[in-house]
């Protein structure tokens, strides 16, 4: 039976080898088939902005935009509203059209470069020709989707520090030629994974970039205590990773009697010296992303989407559910407002007016803001604590939650960690354990919490500088293990800026992604030591030797 799509992006995909009926996100083969054909569109678009580069043609930054955000609306649990994609088919293919007409060398030009249309039919016919399993090659193919799965986190990154004002004209054309580079049928395996290396480069790049726009937007992380209960005031909580967006919203909502709550992978926005002014920023309500059905339900007021990770609503709470930037879903109203454009949240403010409290579901603080320029400052204790024995070892348990039952590994990991290790933390992963009582070594707690997903680079950082402080030649000396949960693309933007700073021996779970062939699964293993988990008591035996 022909498969109505086919999508394997990320760790939940159907069997470990692809959803084909539907997502099991929620995502319909009819919304899947658009994304396909909108990353298709992306790749011709890329294709004739790579040529006009080489002629010594300006790119504007509405196309780098353009580009960056339709990647990151594809990402898994992003953006579910097939009306969407039409729209972004329609303006890319508009966009790819007039760029086209400026180009002096249009010969060997790529099917994605060239395909036009103008009917909604036209485009589901397309769609159905374009996606994954396009590509015949099955090592090709793998290749292909984790350097597109990796410039789809990438472009998370990016998306992010465009919307606070900063840009990098490099790591954009370096996506774009990438994209341009995937529908060129000359490209042979060992190409293909020189490119993977390259991508992993300007994802540090791109990862440095996020890190600057926030800390010099908002100022660098501090420990801060979270309150995770509730107080007597209506309450609005966002969700997402944002933090343009949670200003934005904080600053409409001051002096109006409606606290703001995060969700989720917000929870770091308390640890930013400029969003912790605001008095009415509360605390933070719930756990991960995959708990959202309960918690938005018993949070009784509305909740704002700001990015992926949305889980398809119940009717009991849909009314309550706004989206804006690169999230939708049918059905919940959707802010509008561009890149650098003011956002009017007033609609979802007076609704929180006449809604009740939110009912309190956990009492109690936890700790995090240990980004770079905190754990620096932290340096000279760590080493004393690591030179005297205090800490044998750190874990970076970094990366993603879920949903799977798997995914209990890493709290009996976390647990069963002796108690003389650290485990340095970002990403929802932490959901796992950042609520277990795990104590501290001399004061430094155990959880080292640096931040969201996107603050991932904060954990590279600490690596390096521990390499440097102990003058090791090799990243791989240090008395680090990496043990990553994953989950969508930036994850996968994660291990391959990892794979491209030398890390070795990575640990990913709780299964190795689909899109692996065997023979690039064989690749990363014998190059890069990457492995699979097995038991706690299996792995803590690798780990501590």
């Amino acid at each position: 039976m022909e498969n109505a799509m086919f999508c394997y992006q990320c760790q939940e995909t159907a069997g470990c080898t692809g959803c084909t009926r539907a997502g099991v996100c929620g995502k319909s083969p009819e919304t899947a088939r658009m994304q396909d054909l909108l990353v298709y569109i992306s790749k011709g678009l890329s294709e004739i902005t790579t040529r006009l580069r080489s002629e010594g043609k300006e790119i504007s930054a509405d196309v780098d935009h353009l580009i960056t955000l339709n990647l990151f609306t594809t990402i898994t649990n992003a953006n579910f509203d097939i009306s969407v994609f039409y729209d972004r088919v329609r303006m890319s293919l508009k966009v790819k059209n007039d760029l086209l007409n400026k180009l002096e060398n249009k010969e060997r030009m790529s099917e994605a470069a060239l395909w036009t249309a103008d009917a909604d039919a036209e485009f589901e016919e397309k769609a159905k020709t374009v996606g994954v399993l396009a590509t015949k090659d099955e090592d090709v193919r793998s290749l292909r989707e984790l350097i597109t799965y990796g410039l789809k986190g990438m472009a998370a990154y990016m998306k992010h520090a465009n919307a606070l004002g900063f840009d990098d004209k490099e790591v954009n054309a370096f996506m774009q030629s990438t994209l341009a580079k995937l529908t060129d049928d000359t490209l042979a395996v060992n190409d293909l994974i020189a490119l993977t290396l390259e991508t992993g480069k300007f994802g540090v790049s791109g990862m440095a970039l996020l890190d600057k726009a926030n800390t010099t937007t908002y100022g660098n992380p501090e420990i801060t205590k979270v309150n995770i209960g509730v107080g007597k005031n209506p309450g609005i909580l966002i969700s997402g990773h944002d933090l343009s967006d949670l200003e934005q919203l904080l600053k409409q909502t001051e002096g109006t009697g409606v606290d703001v709550y995060t969700h989720s992978e917000m929870l770091p926005a308390h640890y930013y010296p400029h969003l912790k002014k605001y008095k009415h920023l509360v605390g933070n309500y719930g756990n991960a992303w995959w708990k959202q059905k309960e918690e938005f339900e018993t949070f009784n007021g509305p909740i704002l989407m700001t990015t992926n990770c949305i889980v398809p609503p119940k009717d009991s709470y849909k009314n309550r559910l706004f989206t804006t930037g690169a999230a939708g879903y049918p059905g919940c109203r959707h802010i509008e407002g561009t890149l650098g454009e003011e956002k009017d949240f007033s609609e979802i403010i007076e609704l929180a007016k006449k809604c009740p409290a939110p009912t309190e579901i956990e009492t109690g603080e936890i700790v995090g803001g240990f980004a770079h320029k905190q754990v620096f400052a932290l340096a000279d204790k760590i080493v004393d604590a690591v030179k005297s024995g205090a800490v044998k070892k750190f874990f970076v348990m970094a990366g993603c939650d879920g949903r799977a039952k798997s995914r209990n590994y890493y709290t009996e990991f976390a647990n069963a960690l002796p108690k003389d290790t650290i485990i340095l933390t970002a990403g929802c992963a932490k959901y796992k354990y950042n609520k277990l009582d795990l104590g501290d070594i001399g004061g430094i707690p155990r959880v080292l919490d640096a931040g969201q997903c996107n603050d991932s680079y904060s954990l590279a950082l600490i690596a390096l500088k521990l390499k440097e402080v102990f003058e090791l030649e090799d990243i791989n000396e240090l008395p680090l293990a990496f043990n990553i949960a994953w989950y969508e693309q930036k994850a996968v933007i994660v291990l391959l800026s990892l794979l491209y700073l030398g890390v070795k021996n990575i640990h990913l779970g709780p299964t190795l992604p689909a899109f692996l062939s065997p023979n690039v699964a064989k690749v990363l293993v014998e190059n890069f030591g990457i492995a699979g988990i097995e038991t706690v008591e299996d792995d803590l035996k690798i780990f501590l030797g």
